[in-house]
């Protein structure tokens, strides 16, 4: 298990070694991940499970949670106050149901119950985006900004609303869910149940779906992607095309600008509808920076209403990575806990 220093951000805080720590986990369409957060955001340890399938059955995906809360928990060199846990998926107003998750079997699934029978500490449930979008205003690239939606691009994908320091959940909990806003009626299949959803065009997996058709399509536009993958195109994944991007293929390269164009379109949109001052863009795509935010940026100018008569969101990229979700789980859980 690796010992980790502190994110960026956090130089200027102090941790308080007598408030206790907070484990956070963040659950994705693939993976439980977690770690032991202090107070000023840094991580001291983390514990990773890979889940084996999306449609694990919810029993499963619990029982990984607990796995990794019991290393942790053993990790700990003081006191842990509480657990919060960020759910890929439509968590209910009362912040214990997981109502609907895409990529998981989750359907009403009464999380935060169900683990409290079985970790002797406070539970606290959020969704992730709502996790990572608060750790990123506490500790991250959008500290002191008042109005920030966060953008979370990896399996599918996931946003968050936060309102002058207060995290915006809706009247049932479910607020933030761009990634199923319709951008292309008739198109491709969602995992939600419609078609054309945004993170079917702006996502890893659209990402991914794009390239694989190109590679079975025996296309000699994909012909260093294929040759990376050699005769099994489902091997290819989202940061081997980002590596190759970076590394000089155009296919690649083009590939992430398409994915960014469609963000662009859709923070434009959102843009329109909360003007927000900035967007946080995170999860596993993110991580091609700059190959994908550029484009992202030029689209968004283009489709920005009243563009040139108003002032225009900056579009920044996490600065807490990947660890964004579990930190902010860990810092609301210490919070909700402070108040019971």
């Amino acid at each position: 298990m690796t010992q980790a220093g502190v994110h960026p951000g956090s130089g200027a805080r102090t941790a308080d070694e007598q408030t206790p720590l907070a484990i956070g986990i963040d659950i994705g369409g693939t993976k439980v991940a977690g770690g032991l957060v202090d107070d000023t955001g840094a991580v001291s340890r983390r514990a990773r499970r890979d889940t084996p399938h999306r449609s694990t059955k919810p029993l499963v995906v619990e029982d990984m949670i607990v796995s990794v809360v019991d290393e942790l928990l053993e990790l700990a060199d003081r006191p842990v106050g509480a657990i919060g846990i960020g759910a890929a998926g439509f968590v209910a107003a009362d912040r214990a149901t997981v109502v609907f998750a895409p990529h998981l079997s989750w359907r009403h699934e009464p999380l935060r119950d169900a683990l409290a029978k079985r970790i002797d500490l406070p539970v606290f449930v959020d969704n992730d985006a709502n996790a990572a979008c608060w750790a990123e205003w506490r500790f991250g690239s959008v500290q002191g900004e008042s109005h920030v939606l966060m953008v979370n691009l990896g399996t599918g994908i996931g946003g968050a609303v936060l309102l002058n320091g207060r995290i915006e959940r809706g009247r049932f909990g479910i607020a933030g869910e761009f990634g199923h806003m319709q951008v292309m009626p008739g198109g491709h299949r969602c995992e939600c149940g419609n078609r054309g959803c945004w993170e079917q065009y702006a996502s890893g997996n659209a990402l991914v779906r794009e390239a694989r058709s190109l590679i079975q399509a025996g296309s000699p536009l994909a012909h260093d992607l294929a040759a990376t993958v050699g005769s099994d195109p489902q091997s290819l994944s989202g940061p081997m095309i980002t590596e190759a991007a970076r590394a000089g293929d155009p296919t690649a390269a083009e590939l992430l600008a398409e994915i960014g164009t469609w963000l662009g379109v859709g923070l434009a949109n959102l843009a329109n509808a909360f003007d927000p001052g900035a967007f946080v863009i995170g999860g596993g795509v993110s991580a091609a920076g700059d190959l994908l935010l550029e484009p992202a940026r030029d689209a968004f100018r283009r489709h920005l209403a009243g563009r040139g008569y108003r002032p225009e969101a900056r579009i920044v990229a996490a600065g807490l990575g990947n660890e964004a979700g579990f930190i902010g789980a860990a810092d609301l859980a210490r919070s909700e806990e402070s108040r019971v």
